[in-house]
């Protein structure tokens, strides 16, 4: 009886061998860019329809900067990580121009202790450092034509590797 227990296992397992030989050894995992954590990507996409909102409706560009600047620090793979580049990059050169109904003073950096306020050439280059990245890193995308040409009013893209 016992023979025939192992028998019948020797048999499944060579029967079974070949369809899992054919199957391959796994090369790689899936791409890290495309996985994404739901919930994360729910309020990525709430804080762009907000930003949006800011940018198109309110001309509030320092409110829409700080929530893209939230989006690309805390979802770097987010699926509409394009569009959050463009509204950051030009809501910094609206800043630059002071343009909008926001004063440009509102938008603060923490350094340390100290609270600092952005000047209109750092605004200009905060811009040019969002739009030089959406065009390097998605040179065929949707945003790519329309941020090139707010590079080109403002000196052209950055020849540094930017900060991610």
């Amino acid at each position: 009886m016992k023979t025939l227990v192992i028998i019948a296992a020797v048999l499944l397992f060579l029967s079974v061998a070949p369809v899992v030989y054919a199957q391959g050894a796994v090369k790689a995992g899936p791409d890290p860019s495309t996985l994404r954590d739901p919930e994360l990507e729910t309020d990525s996409l709430h804080n762009l329809e907000v930003a949006r909102n800011y940018f198109n409706l309110r001309k509030a560009y320092v409110a829409s900067l700080v929530r893209c600047e939230e989006i690309i620090a805390s979802n770097p793979n987010f699926a509409k990580i394009e569009e959050a580049l463009w509204m950051a990059g030009e809501s910094s050169l609206a800043l630059a121009q002071n343009k909008g109904k926001q004063s440009p003073s509102l938008y603060v950096i923490h350094d340390g202790t100290e609270r600092k306020t952005l000047t209109a050439e750092q605004f200009r280059e905060l811009g040019r450092q969002y739009l030089t990245r959406l065009v390097t890193e998605f040179p065929n995308g949707k945003y790519s034509e329309k941020a090139q040409a707010s590079l080109r009013s403002v000196g052209g893209p950055l020849d540094q590797k930017l900060p991610q």
